[in-house]
């Protein structure tokens, strides 16, 4: 069963939860992004290497750490791999009070109905055991929805909650993340078709099932509050999408009740280049502003 500090500590949520899951098909870009660019690695064992150590960077910044990142979503190899000679999952908590979560869906379908259902994840039940065997607290999975289909909303929902049905039964806490992608022209109109599906999902499930819920930043402040204040929901967390951090901050602070869980908003302006003074500084500065941002509602 979960830990019950880390269970007080989400569930409080007074931070973020930080995204550091980037997997193979978005790793090369992230480590653009951090100023290192293909010609400075040669296969994605160096590759994964490089993105490792920049995660490893973030997370022994001073400012890391649970009084402002409640948590922080990992990529399958970050769990297999060490911090300072510790596994990262109990690195990340024990040494900076931050409650670790594991990203476990393996990549996106072709789309159909406007959306782009998870692919199958036929090793499931064995990375969650080595999930639970490294003290990890909760998973998380992505799917998208591209337009206002009732069907694709409702196929998208359903998987989200078959799976995370399997992933409770292991002791996990599953974080459900049907992405409305922040482009469409229909996003209103989506945003509140999946409110409503994720709602009656939430009425079927049992007294001793709960869920996390990581959504898109709605286009009406406040859309996602009967789902924030669902019993079944221990935190709603918001994806920042692609918007820059500053709109994302701005969207998010409208938003009562919910905390951030960025990824590309955490490490805009981080560098490979940086002393590390100048990283720390950064990150500092960032943690700051999302902190506040998720606590501003």
């Amino acid at each position: 069963m979960p830990n019950q500090d880390q269970i007080n500590l989400i569930r409080a949520g007074q931070g973020f939860i930080a995204a550091l899951d980037q997997s193979g098909g978005s790793t090369p870009k992230a480590l653009r992004l951090y100023g290192v660019d293909e010609t400075a690695y040669d296969g994605d064992d160096e590759m994964f290497g490089l993105i490792h150590d920049m995660r490893t960077r973030i997370v022994k910044a001073p400012a890391f750490t649970g009084d402002k990142v409640v948590g922080a979503i990992l990529f399958e190899m970050t769990m297999d791999r060490t911090i300072d000679g510790m596994p990262s999952a109990q690195y990340i908590w024990e040494k900076r009070g931050v409650v670790p979560f594991l990203k476990v869906d393996k990549g996106l379908e072709a789309e159909a109905n406007g959306v782009q259902l998870m692919k199958p994840m036929p090793e499931l039940d064995a990375v969650l055991d080595r999930a639970v065997a490294n003290g990890i607290f909760g998973t998380k999975m992505r799917s998208v929805i591209s337009a206002a289909n009732a069907d694709g909303v409702n196929a998208i929902v359903a998987q989200q909650f078959e799976i995370g049905a399997r992933i409770n039964a292991k002791g996990l806490i599953p974080i459900l993340e049907p992405e409305v992608t922040i482009t469409i022209a229909d996003k209103a109109e989506t945003e509140v078709m999946l409110r409503d599906a994720i709602l009656a999902q939430l009425n079927a499930l049992p007294d001793d099932q709960d869920v996390m819920l990581k959504l898109t930043l709605p286009e009406q402040a406040n859309l996602y509050l009967p789902l924030i204040k669902h019993p079944r929901v221990m935190k709603v967390v918001a994806l920042s999408g692609g918007y820059s951090r500053a709109e994302a901050n701005a969207r998010l602070s409208q938003n009562t009740g919910m905390i951030a869980s960025f990824s590309r908003a955490l490490t805009e302006g981080l560098s490979a280049q940086q002393s590390d003074a100048e990283f720390d500084t950064m990150i500092a500065d960032t943690i700051d502003q999302i902190y506040q941002a998720s606590i501003a509602g």
